[in-house]
């Protein structure tokens, strides 16, 4: 890999770009992410009694959810803008907190449930985050972790992936990182979910649209920096994504709103018994 390759490299592991996504985060990508994190925190079978971790929260979609059951949450990021914003919810079963999901600062089966959104498939180190999370779950306990189907993730991601690839097929981008691309199969998500703890993992597809309003854009292509694949393009082909991306939008809005279908996998397991 040449150095100017590797000043491109996307750093999911660096708790600076997160960050710096915070606020685009909550307002693109929290009121579609919502919809799966609802659906992992129902298959968990949690309310007032349960405490119940959420690994790397992010705006906190997954941890607002569970919170409305009347569970106690601990919210655990390490990025400090991401739990500074899930603490500013002022919600009073949320405790956030700034932790390494690889690495968590949490007692050995201290929680009924625990899950994770789109959150440990980001991992540098994936596999010591499922073991995390199953060492902290009591035995006989809840497991719900959400990844994407497609290894280009979802929503407006998604999309540009596919542009990008279509005008610049010879053009490879690095994969910024291996459980995205290692968790967006069934089986080989029921297998990593088995090798860390839990048993009887049960997958299941979750497809929802992400909504785009173009009469009130709110700067969707401020996502792209994040995506990837943007960060080995150069001026004159950002520029030609960018136009296509908004062609894409132009055919196919209907009135002021554009699809995107997106598809999840939710792995929901048990703790096995000591």
């Amino acid at each position: 890999m040449q150095q100017g390759e590797q000043a491109n490299q996307m750093r999911f592991d660096d708790p600076a770009l997160w960050d710096k996504m915070a606020a685009i985060y909550e307002a693109q990508a929290q009121p579609f992410t919502a919809h799966f994190a609802d659906a992992a925190v129902a298959t968990l079978a949690i309310g007032p009694s349960s405490n119940v971790l959420d690994v790397a929260t992010g705006t906190g979609a997954a941890a607002l959810s569970a919170a409305r059951t009347g569970a106690r949450v601990t919210a655990i990021d390490f990025s400090a803008g991401m739990v500074q914003l899930v603490r500013a919810y002022g919600v009073a079963n949320i405790d956030a907190r700034q932790m390494d999901g690889q690495a968590l600062d949490l007692p050995d089966g201290a929680f009924d449930a625990v899950m994770s959104v789109f959150g440990v498939m980001l991992f540098a180190d994936w596999r010591a985050g499922l073991r995390e999370m199953a060492r902290v779950t009591r035995p006989g306990g809840s497991a719900a972790i959400a990844v994407w189907k497609s290894p280009d993730g979802a929503a407006v991601h998604l999309m540009v992936s596919r542009i990008i690839r279509t005008l610049y097929p010879d053009i490879v981008g690095q994969s910024p990182a291996t459980g995205l691309t290692e968790l967006a199969d069934a089986d080989r998500l029921a297998a990593a979910v088995i090798a860390a703890g839990f048993t009887e993992p049960t997958i299941r597809e979750v497809s929802h649209d992400s909504i785009l309003n173009v009469g009130d854009d709110k700067g969707a292509d401020r996502l792209f920096e994040f995506g990837p694949q943007w960060r080995v393009l150069n001026e004159e082909q950002r520029a030609a994504v960018v136009r296509e991306f908004a062609a894409e939008v132009e055919r196919g809005r209907v009135g002021d709103v554009f699809r995107i279908p997106s598809t999840a996998l939710i792995a929901t397991a048990r703790r096995r018994p000591s």
